[in-house]
């Protein structure tokens, strides 16, 4: 078990201390991204900060202002809110089909006085927090026993079925890839994941039938884009001719004639990067990912410094949502996946979800600012 004895009392740092603790590349690598969507959502307004990048500016200053703040809470905080958190979250997701508010053909978001949140947004921080704080807890040898690996199944399981519910595949697949990759780097055995893909391939069938009408067609779509080249194959065929039309270099800055005609769809959003790859080309492209690799990289070294199981889980789980993100909204746009409504980290135009991950990457930077700080044994009880 990774804690001292109850009569143990951490030294507490100075505020100097803990600042000079920060991973401040991490902050300067999403301040650079970040801009890249400033610039980005400039051009797609034709050249005006307005609707959209000046909102997604002091969003992003004030989302790293709040990590900072986060950073330098003391992790004992955030270990004992773990569970709290992600029951609030559930109960939140279970509210959203009695009083949620209906956007866009989906009942998604919660609205009061004006505000609106997004439950499932804030579960995918919640469900990391809870399942780094459940392998703090358990014992390493019974990591693999099943009765141990069925509890963090159930806490994944049952946000991902309210989500489904709403329905979001998108977002239930990020909860669903999240929990499980955590649930192999907490050290599953590997056999767990294969019995799993086996099962899923097996009931493939069995699984179609739930389906939404729309949700089939857009795997019908992915598969064949030009079926219907003017309705659901609409957006990937444009997506794809934006791509391909930036070549190496790009159309140069607010050039793109896909975006400026109003080709390109969702392109302050969901398609925001064929609108920049058409602007920028080949090369531009291949350096934000270089961004986000590099971001996600030291996201992950920050993860293998760190001495305790709850501190690694919880810096790795906001690597992998910022990977998943990532991942899942290129292979949307390229056409390598269905389109699941999944926006591009920090670039894309959208509240909840940079809220999410800042927040996500906060708790983040607690842990690694925190490092060597052992977990005292009342903090770990249930």
């Amino acid at each position: 078990m990774a804690y001292a004895s109850s009569n143990f009392k951490p030294a507490s740092r100075s505020l100097t201390e803990k600042l000079w603790r920060v991973q401040w590349l991490v902050l300067v690598l999403i301040a650079v991204v970040a801009s890249v969507g400033v610039s980005a959502l400039y051009s797609v307004a034709g050249g005006s900060f307005e609707p959209w990048a000046e909102q997604h500016a002091l969003r992003v200053a004030i989302g790293l202002a709040v990590v900072i703040v986060i950073a330098l809470v003391p992790l004992r905080l955030w270990l004992g809110l773990a569970y709290p958190a992600y029951l609030v979250a559930l109960g939140l997701l279970a509210l959203v089909p009695v009083i949620g508010v209906v956007q866009m053909g989906a009942r998604r978001w919660l609205g009061a006085g004006g505000l609106q949140i997004q439950p499932a947004e804030i579960m995918k921080v919640a469900l990391v927090l809870a399942l780094a704080r459940y392998y703090q807890w358990l014992a390493p040898e019974r990591t693999s026993r099943p009765i141990w690996v069925a509890v963090p199944l159930l806490l994944i399981a049952a946000p991902a079925a309210l989500v489904l519910r709403q329905p979001d595949l998108g977002t239930a697949i990020l909860l669903v890839a999240t929990g499980l990759t955590l649930m192999y780097l907490a050290s599953v055995h590997w056999s767990y994941f294969v019995a799993g893909v086996a099962a899923i391939a097996g009931l493939a069938p069995i699984l179609r039938t739930f389906l939404h009408d729309y949700q089939l067609r857009r795997i019908l779509t992915f598969l064949d884009p030009e079926r219907d080249s003017l309705g659901a194959g609409y957006h990937i065929l444009q997506s794809k001719i934006a791509l391909g039309s930036g070549g190496l270099n790009g159309k140069g800055f607010m050039a793109g004639t896909q975006s400026k005609l109003n080709f390109l769809p969702e392109k302050h959003t969901d398609f925001i990067f064929t609108m920049f790859a058409e602007e920028m080309g080949f090369a531009g492209s291949v350096t934000l990912l270089a961004l986000y690799g590099v971001l996600i990289g030291l996201l992950f070294s920050m993860a293998f410094s760190v001495r305790n199981q709850f501190s690694r889980l919880l810096i790795a789980g906001s690597a992998v949502v910022l990977s998943l993100y990532v991942a899942i909204n290129i292979a949307m746009v390229t056409g390598l996946v269905p389109v699941v409504g999944v926006p591009l980290p920090l670039v894309s135009y959208g509240g909840t979800s940079m809220s999410t991950l800042l927040i996500a990457i906060g708790l983040a930077m607690s842990a690694y600012v925190h490092r060597g700080e052992p977990m005292r044994r009342e903090d770990l009880r249930w």
